[in-house]
C-alpha cells in the first residue's frame, strides 16, 4: 500500500492501456465519440464540464472509493486537474513549436507522488476550474488553420491539434462517467 492508498483501500493497478484508439471509435464504456467533438469547441465543452466535477467533488463521498481498487470522486477530481493542467501546457507548444515532443506523464506515479487521495475536495475543485478554465482559453484561441499542427507524446502517438483536443475531451468526459456525475 502506497501513503496516497486510503486505508483499507486497495492500490490503484497502473493504467497500461493506450487511449489513443477512441479518437477513431466510441467509448464502450463512457459513450464519447471522439471524432464528433468540434475540435474548435474544446474551450466550451471544458467549461460545460466545470460543474458536474465542482459537484462531484462537493458529495458528501467524495473521499471514498466505490470499490476498494477504484480511484474516488477526490482523486479522480486531482487526476483531471492535472489532466488540464499537461494538456494546456502541451497544446502551447504544439501552437508554438513545429511537431514538439512531450515528456512522459506518468498518471499513476502522480496520483502516489501528490497523495490525491489526502488533498481536500474543496482546494481540488477550485484548482480544477482555474486549470480547466485555463486549457479552456487556450483552445479558444486555436483557429481552423491550427488544427493539423502536429505533436508527439513520448511513446510515440501521432496527434494533431484537432486530434489532441478530441482525446483530451475523452479523458475528462470519460471520469466524469467514472465518478457518476
Amino acid at each position: 500500500m502506497t501513503d496516497a492508498t486510503p486505508p483499507g483501500a486497495d492500490p490503484i493497478l497502473p493504467d497500461t492501456k493506450d487511449w489513443t484508439w477512441v479518437l477513431e471509435r466510441p467509448c464502450p464504456e463512457c459513450g464519447f465519440v471522439a471524432a464528433d467533438a468540434d475540435p474548435l469547441g474544446v474551450g466550451n465543452a471544458v467549461r460545460a464540464t466545470l460543474p458536474r466535477w465542482r459537484a462531484a467533488l462537493e458529495r458528501a463521498d467524495a473521499r471514498e472509493r466505490p470499490r476498494p481498487d477504484v480511484w474516488s470522486p477526490l482523486e479522480y477530481g486531482a487526476h483531471v486537474r492535472d489532466v488540464f493542467r499537461l494538456f494546456d501546457e502541451r497544446l502551447a507548444a504544439m501552437l508554438a513549436e513545429d511537431d514538439p515532443l512531450f515528456a512522459n506523464w506518468d498518471q499513476d506515479a502522480t496520483a502516489v507522488a501528490e497523495g490525491y487521495a489526502r488533498q481536500d475536495p474543496v482546494v481540488v475543485a477550485r484548482e480544477l476550474e482555474t486549470a480547466g478554465e485555463q486549457v479552456a482559453e487556450r483552445f479558444d484561441s486555436i483557429t481552423a488553420a491550427d488544427l493539423e499542427r502536429p505533436g508527439r507524446r513520448s511513446n510515440g502517438s501521432e496527434f494533431t491539434v484537432r486530434t489532441l483536443g478530441q482525446y483530451f475531451l475523452h479523458d475528462v468526459v470519460h471520469h466524469l462517467h467514472d465518478v457518476a456525475a
